[in-house]
């Protein structure tokens, strides 16, 4: 490999001649060898994004030459609208917690690019320079924690369609199970009759619930401190940059963006991204019920609950011929643990990282918000396809456990008191009858007993 020698305030350093990054990059490559994590192409389009627009207000201002402009415009066009040069960010996620080597990285690519574009080498710095003009009004004190803002926006936007999705099949499983009734259920034990579709309305709801709570928390990460440059100070910032940059990111984005009146609010905490994770940990509960509650209803076949009947999508032992596994419940579940424990390490990336002028955990903060999301909507799109699209209700089964209900004498507590029903339910449980019998047998007269004992007419 052939290398080109950049210099920097501490010295010389080999750069790999092939490649568009730079001494700081270099130096973070060699400084951060962790986890060989890097950061998602989500984080480094929202990235460049963000560099179009404050390129954008620059150029407006005046405070970058035209020439040196166009040239960056085109290479940061490039990344977002030819997806060029996502393999030259290479640095760990765990690095300094402003998230600096990450900001610079990006600097160092456009400036080469556009040193390149316009005739000059790579690595000198000439006549682009990464910080004097990329990163021109600009900190990574305040890009940091914009893309953090923007990147979860943008993927958030993909999150949405996914769950009206499941509410929509949720909604056709409603409508397909709401004259089947069932033995309804508390702490795991038999409890009056209820539709099957009832249960699955729960589920319905809460994701409407989590829907609104995700798009009002949006409403919080539209205001951004970029301009805030140094610790919110605006330091090297013109007086209408930030403005600018604004304008121009919600008309690349079609987001509705918003300077954040205390740029240094956004820059030494960041409780935004903890209340989006925390509203991620109540979908994933939410999720988790629903994955919960199906697979103890598909539980059997034949000495479990066996109400539903779950679509049979592989093979589910090695040793036991024919058994059939509750998979994608067993996913889902997986996804949501993740997701909670994503939601604790935001948490105390807030907790331990927000001390005195700045955040220094921005980087582990965002990358597990942005993990958290994606998965979701893999294990959502995943369980709807291969779960809950041809999920069916196992009839016979359930008038089966129907006919030997024995809190349905719950509906003759007005009739016979408490203590007497209490008596019936009891005796049926030990002589294993149902509680018709019983009631005959003890010569209980009762009007109407049929239709009192009737499950579909006490729903």
């Amino acid at each position: 490999m052939e290398y080109r020698i950049e210099k920097d305030i501490l010295g010389e350093l080999e750069v790999p001649n092939n490649v568009y990054w730079g001494i700081n990059t270099q130096r973070a490559i060699k400084n951060f060898q962790i986890s060989s994590k890097t950061f998602p192409q989500i984080f480094i389009t929202s990235l460049a994004q963000l560099k179009k627009a404050c390129l954008l207000a620059n150029l407006e201002l005046h405070t970058v030459e035209t020439k040196n402009g166009e040239a960056i415009l085109q290479a940061v066009n490039e990344i977002l609208e030819e997806n060029k040069y996502l393999d030259q960010f290479p640095i760990d996620i765990f690095q300094s917690g402003s998230g600096t080597q990450t900001n610079m990285n990006m600097n160092e690519v456009l400036a080469n690019r556009a040193n390149q574009l316009l005739g000059n080498p790579m690595g000198k710095k000439h006549p682009v320079h990464p910080n004097d003009h990329v990163n021109k009004s600009q900190s990574s004190n305040d890009v940091i924690p914009t893309t953090m803002h923007l990147s979860a926006l943008n993927i958030i936007q993909e999150l949405f369609p996914v769950l009206e999705k499941l509410k929509e099949h949720l909604d056709n499983k409603i409508t397909e199970f709401k004259d089947i009734v069932k033995v309804g259920r508390t702490h795991l034990q038999d409890a009056v009759p209820i539709p099957l579709s009832l249960e699955f309305e729960v589920y319905k709801k809460q994701i409407e619930t989590n829907i609104e709570r995700l798009k009002e928390t949006c409403n919080e990460l539209y205001y951004i401190p970029i301009g805030g440059t140094a610790l919110g100070t605006g330091l090297n910032a013109h007086k209408d940059f930030a403005k600018r940059t604004v304008s121009h990111l919600s008309e690349i984005t079609n987001l509705p963006f918003r300077v954040n009146p205390v740029k240094a609010e956004g820059i030494a905490s960041h409780n935004t991204i903890v209340k989006v994770s925390s509203n991620l940990r109540l979908l994933a509960l939410s999720l988790l019920k629903m994955a919960n509650d199906i697979r103890w209803m598909g539980s059997g076949p034949r000495a479990g609950f066996a109400e539903l009947i779950l679509p049979q999508n592989e093979p589910g032992s090695s040793i036991m011929p024919g058994k059939i596994n509750p998979t994608q419940s067993e996913a889902l579940i997986q996804v949501c643990l993740q997701v909670i424990g994503n939601d604790s390490v935001v948490s105390f990336g807030e907790a331990y990282g927000s001390i005195l002028d700045l955040n220094v955990c921005k980087p582990v903060m965002i990358i597990n918000l942005l993990e958290s999301i994606d998965i979701i909507i893999g294990g959502i799109n995943s369980f709807i396809d291969h779960c809950l699209l041809n999920l069916k209700a196992n009839t016979d089964q359930i008038n089966k456990q129907l006919e030997q209900m024995l809190m349905l004498v719950t509906n003759l507590t007005p009739v016979l008191g408490y203590d007497k029903c209490s008596e019936i339910a009891q005796r049926a449980y030990k002589e294993g009858k149902s509680c018709k019998v019983v009631i005959k047998e003890m010569g209980l007269k009762i009007d109407n007993l049929d239709e009192l004992l009737d499950p579909k007419k006490m729903v």
